[in-house]
């Protein structure tokens, strides 16, 4: 069965239909332009390009760069702060005439990779980070998902965490991968302290080099690098709509 699944960013809004069953993707992905300002009407209008472009009338995914509660959307980091308070569901769903789950981008990249990657058949604590532009996670714990974490912002030397070990700052800084990873490795340190996981999966764009810095993390649990890597968002946010959780 074919679902729709759409993954927001702060730079691009992309969608895919996407296959409930083997969490492949049936064709090509469409993408527009994340708007600026990105407000509930001028991001809602390009949700609608998605769906239209897929002559789409069914059930919708869509994995959002906030924290969303029931729809609602409670933080705008790489969005308008006009967000706050709004239900992203139900605007989504008027705009298109599609019944919307909304769910936080990191969450439906985790699910992904829960589902139909390496975290497929894992049960107990797992953890999914999204190492990018910042650090985004995904908790779950036998299959489940703990929606809405922000293990990115936990604070290390009096600065959230994703300002010293972002993929941006190893760019910015031009720090040697082993250098990075010393820094990867002392904030995984502290999230296995409050954590305990049995598995860390890490995606975004530097799970594609994987092998430059997993070699020199020390945490005591099975690391390994994500599989879906770009399409995990648009999978897990079709997970989502297709009888996953993201709420």
């Amino acid at each position: 069965m074919a679902v729709l699944g759409i993954d927001i960013g702060g730079t691009g809004i992309k969608g895919a239909l996407v296959d409930g069953s083997g969490g492949e993707l049936l064709g090509e992905r469409f993408r527009v332009r994340t708007p600026r300002p990105a407000t509930p009407e001028t991001v809602a209008e390009g949700v609608v390009r998605i769906v239209e472009h897929f002559d789409w009338k069914g059930p919708v995914g869509a994995g959002f760069p906030a924290v969303v509660r029931q729809g609602q959307v409670c933080t705008a980091a790489n969005i308008d702060d006009s967000w706050i308070g709004r239900n992203a569901e139900a605007i989504f769903g008027a705009a298109t005439g599609c019944p919307f789950s909304v769910l936080n981008d990191a969450d439906a990249a985790g699910m992904a990779e829960m589902r139909f990657g390496a975290g497929r058949g894992r049960s107990g604590v797992v953890l999914v980070l999204t190492i990018g532009t910042g650090i985004g996670s995904a908790l779950f714990t036998d299959g489940r998902l703990v929606p809405n974490t922000e293990f990115g912002h936990i604070e290390m030397d009096g600065k959230a965490a994703e300002e010293r070990t972002s993929a941006r700052v190893r760019t910015r800084r031009q720090l040697s991968w082993k250098r990075w990873a010393s820094r990867v490795d002392a904030y995984l340190q502290r999230v296995a302290f409050y954590l305990w996981p049995e598995l860390i999966i890490i995606g975004g764009g530097v799970s594609k080099r994987h092998e430059k810095f997993l070699p020199h993390l020390t945490v005591d649990c099975e690391i390994v690098p994500a599989r879906l890597r770009n399409e995990a968002g648009i999978i897990g946010a079709a997970a989502a709509a297709d009888g996953g959780s993201g709420h």
